[in-house]
Formats: structure tokens, sequence, C-alpha cells
């Protein structure tokens, strides 16, 4: 199969007009069932059976006075894209675009997070749980601290313990050239998550041809999850994931040395995910779906494969053998009095309604033409743009139902849940490429959420 037709496929037809009411059908069940889960969330908790999270599913609290003026520079921003990004997306040149992407998803999250100030930029990484608290008992010997990690795992901070030990040393090395500092780590994470869209629009391009990618850049950038791009560290993890991909999907699209040198730094920085986060394993979906789409040569591939085994080498021969690292952490996770103490049948159905908010109703109108596309792609084993969108979106969504099922993730998704939900986002342009309506709609969501809810990330 190959990506041959590079129509739009907005004719009306008859399954067309079939999947526009669905996508209302799943518009109104997207907000029917996140309505449901807070209201059930809310009974919980006033019950006395739900006492981690203040305002279940989210691990966040309602904020006494809701934002009004302080979300005028939001606003506006979200005004300008909104009225900015379908043209340009249709018009510039692509290099340019990719940039202009970039550089709107970076004050789309900013806009976002200083509603609460600036100082809110920085001030999640300012927790005594988070990563940055945790740099201390790193610096005298970031070896040693290494080879007796899973050792010594129950005297970390939260989210270092929580976690494989890349996120922490990043922070570190980070702080080793000269950038110390929760506001250093703050423009890291920002500067790092935001280029995602970039590269997100890369690979769609190479799987599924420049339109298609062009259609999808405008919902990438409003995205509602940008809310928790500034600032958690799961920012991060979505570019290493989205650019490892990327590479990937560039490798298989060019010849010469210079497309393996690609496909094994595409794989370096694929084989660095289980070491950033555990929960990070099913997002191994979408770099594959990518592959299944361009179709790369051996040689391709043979560099994938080697720069995978960088990063899981490297750790070992220093130390930290990583089936050690997931016993231990699951170890702490059972015996604390945190997430795990949470209801598994509540967050079964509580995560998908997050992720609801994270992805927004665009994508829940674009459902079911998602489903239509790789369906009839299926039948008639020919692949078009709309398809080769639609299947890394539901590979993600594929890595996030794993999850969900397996009960690893049970709250607090609304930052686990980033890595894999930008590539979700992308779906949005199947049913409705260039609708300022539908990102009016996205912008509204992620507008509502920061000014009524107010989130530690």
């Amino acid at each position: 199969m190959t990506a041959t037709d590079t129509r739009t496929q907005s004719t009306t037809t008859p399954d067309t007009r079939r999947e526009s009411r669905l996508g209302w059908i799943a518009v109104m069940v997207w907000a029917a069932g996140i309505a449901a889960v807070f209201a059930t969330g809310w009974y919980l908790r006033r019950a006395g059976l739900a006492t981690e999270d203040a305002l279940p599913p989210l691990h966040a609290q309602v904020r006494g006075r809701p934002l009004t003026w302080q979300m005028a520079p939001a606003a506006a921003a979200a005004a300008l894209l909104v009225a900015v990004l379908p043209r340009a997306a249709s018009r510039l040149r692509w290099r340019t675009l990719l940039l202009v992407s970039w550089a709107g998803a970076a004050v789309w999250a900013v806009a976002l997070a200083a509603a609460d100030g600036w100082d809110a930029l920085a001030a999640p990484l300012n927790a005594p749980t988070e990563y940055p608290a945790g740099l201390a008992q790193v610096r005298p010997g970031p070896l040693e601290w290494l080879r007796t990690f899973t050792e010594r795992l129950g005297g970390y901070t939260t989210h270092v313990r929580g976690h494989p030990p890349l996120p922490t040393l990043t922070l570190w090395l980070l702080e080793k050239a000269g950038l110390p500092g929760t506001g250093w780590a703050a423009a890291f994470v920002i500067a790092s998550g935001t280029s995602a869209v970039a590269a997100i629009a890369v690979a769609l391009r190479c799987a599924a041809g420049e339109r298609a990618a062009r259609a999808a850049v405008p919902f990438l950038v409003l995205a509602p999850l940008a809310l928790w791009i500034a600032t958690a560290m799961d920012a991060f993890f979505l570019a290493v994931g989205a650019w490892g991909t990327a590479l990937i999907a560039l490798a298989a699209r060019r010849a010469g040395p210079g497309a393996v040198v690609a496909a094994a730094a595409g794989g370096l920085l694929l084989g660095a995910l289980p070491y950033l986060s555990y929960g990070l394993l099913p997002l191994f979906a979408v770099p594959l779906a990518v592959l299944l789409l361009t179709r790369p040569r051996p040689r391709i591939l043979a560099g994938v494969a080697a720069g995978l085994m960088v990063v899981p080498a490297a750790f070992t021969l220093l130390g930290f053998w990583w089936p050690d690292g997931v016993r231990a952490t699951l170890d702490t996770y059972l015996i604390s009095r945190g997430s795990a103490q949470r209801s598994y049948t509540y967050f079964l159905f509580g995560d998908l309604a997050v992720l609801g908010l994270l992805a927004g109703p665009a994508v829940a109108y674009a459902l079911p033409r998602t489903a239509g596309v790789l369906w009839r792609a299926a039948r008639t084993r020919a692949l078009s743009p709309a398809a080769a969108v639609a299947l890394p979106a539901c590979a993600a969504l594929l890595g996030m139902v794993v999850l969900d099922v397996s009960g690893v993730t049970k709250g607090e998704v609304e930052r686990i849940w980033v890595p894999f939900a930008a590539w979700l986002v992308a779906a949005a342009s199947l049913r409705a490429p260039g609708s300022r309506w539908w990102l009016a709609a996205q912008a509204a969501t992620a507008l509502a959420v920061q000014a009524l809810i107010l989130s530690p990330w």
C-alpha cells in the first residue's frame, strides 16, 4: 500500500454524511462522559471514598475564584492563532511553517500558564516531590548515584523514585552545562515539548504527504494538552518520542549515508524512552505505525536497531538494570498511600475522560472519520493520506488504552497522557481541515480548564 492519493477526501458522500452524524454524536458522548466522570468523582469524594485527589479524575482542585482578566493574554493568543494558523498552514514554506508552529505552540503554552503569573512557569518544578529536589543526591557522584539507584530508591523524591534515572540525569546535565535552577529547567521543558509539534508534522509529511501534515499543524499547535506542556517533564518525554519518530520517518524517505545516520539518531531517542518513564513502552506503537507506513529499506531498519541499543547498553554497563528498576518502583508504589490507593474501576473511565480534555472536542468529532478511513484502507488495501494520519493516532490511542486497562496509570494522567495524546490530536484534521470553528473549540476547552481548575503542573 502506498499513500498516493493526495486528496483530503472532503467530497460529500453517504459515508462522509454518516461520519458527520456520528461525529456529532461522539462530541455529545465526549461532553456527557466528562461531565459524568467529574460528577461521579465529586460523589465519591463527598462520600469519603476518594481522598487522594481534590477534583478526581484530575490531580487538581477547583479554583476558589475563577480567573477572569488574567486570562486576557491567553484569550488574545488563542484568537490570533485561530485567525492565522489555517492560512499559515496552507501558504508558508514548509520549513518556515515548522518554525512558526513551534513558536505558536510555545506562545500558547506559556500564555496559558502565565495566567497564574510568570512564576507559574517554573513553580511546578519547585515542588519538593519533583525531579529538581532530588538533584542534591546526584551532585556528589552521578555514577555512584546511578549504580545504587534501585537499592536507594525509597529515599528519593516522589517523581525520582517513580521513574527511571534519565529524567533526573537530564536536569543534572543541564545544570552542568551552566543552566542551573528551575527557571532554566522550565525553559528547557517548554522549548522541547512545544518542538514536538514540528516533529509530528515532519513524521506525518513523510507518512501521509505534505498536504495532510499541513492540515494537522493548526490542531497540533492549539491542542488543549498545552495546559500541561508548561510545566511537566512529560512534555520533554513527548519531544523525545516525537523527534525519534520523525527522524526514522525522514530516514525512510531519504537515500545515502545521511539516512542511516538519521535512522540511528531516531533509534537512539526512541531507545531512551523506557529510561525516561516505565510507562512509555506502549508509545512504541507510534513509531512502529510510522515504519509500517514508510516501509524503510533494510539498512535503515538496521540503523534504527543499532540506535535503539545504545541507551539500554549504556545504562546497563553503568550499573542500572532496567527490570530491577521496574520491580523496585512497583514495590514503592504498592506500599505508598499514593495512586495505588485509587479506585481501579473509577479511573478506568476517569483516565479516558481526562484524555478527552487533553485532546478536545475536535478529536471527538473526528473519531468516527478516523475509524472509517482505517476500515476502508483495510478493506480496499489502498492507503490514503487520511489513513496514514489515522494509523499513528490510533496507535497512540491503543497505547493509552493498554496503560489504562493495565492499572499502571490511575490518576495524574493529565501529564502522563501528553506524549501519547499529541499524536491523537493530529486526527482532528481528518474531519475539519482548516476549520476555525473547531480550532476555536479546542482553544476554548483549554481556556475553560485553565480558568476553572488549579493544577500542580
